[in-house]
């Protein structure tokens, strides 16, 4: 499966209101409750695991990418959101850079082997730094789902 796959136009947030970790990591949460991808009844657990997995360490990975991610025992299958800041965010990244990419994903816990697949498989498109000129450029969501379906970097279907 693609990484594109596990985003549609829907997910895609082109400008980030939020300059700071928290703000961010909710209001990317609240994009996938708005658009429906999320159930409303989810949202607390969500962010309080969320919130616990960045207490551990930041999910900023450096080069001004993020990749929030949890795990529910209520999903059946990865859902992700794509937001995309041209400020940057606070993100308390390794490299104290701010970030301009958040990729936030829910895994189910039944298929706890695909978080770190998803995990690599993001990380390595985004340490591309001609992926993030092109999404940084990109003026629509349908661009930037182009422009992730365009890349060899795919994600493990469950079971594989």
């Amino acid at each position: 499966m693609k990484l594109a796959k596990l985003l549609n136009a829907d997910q895609i947030i082109l400008d980030m209101k939020a300059v700071e970790h928290w703000p961010a990591i909710t209001e990317l949460v609240d994009h996938l409750v708005e658009n429906r991808s999320l159930p409303a009844a989810q949202r607390e657990e969500m962010l309080a695991a969320l919130k616990a997995r960045e207490e551990q360490v930041s999910t900023g990975i450096g080069s001004g990418v993020a990749i929030p991610h949890a795990f529910s025992d209520q999903l059946e299958e990865v859902i992700a959101v794509f937001g995309r800041s041209k400020a940057g965010i606070d993100f308390e990244a390794i490299d104290n850079a701010p970030v301009h990419f958040i990729i936030l994903f829910i895994v189910p816990r039944k298929d706890y082997h695909l978080h770190l697949r998803t995990l690599a498989a993001i990380a390595k498109m985004f340490t591309n730094c001609e992926v993030r000129r092109q999404l940084g450029k990109a003026d629509t969501r349908d661009e930037i789902t182009a422009i992730l379906d365009s890349k060899p970097s795919r994600v493990a279907a469950p079971g594989t």
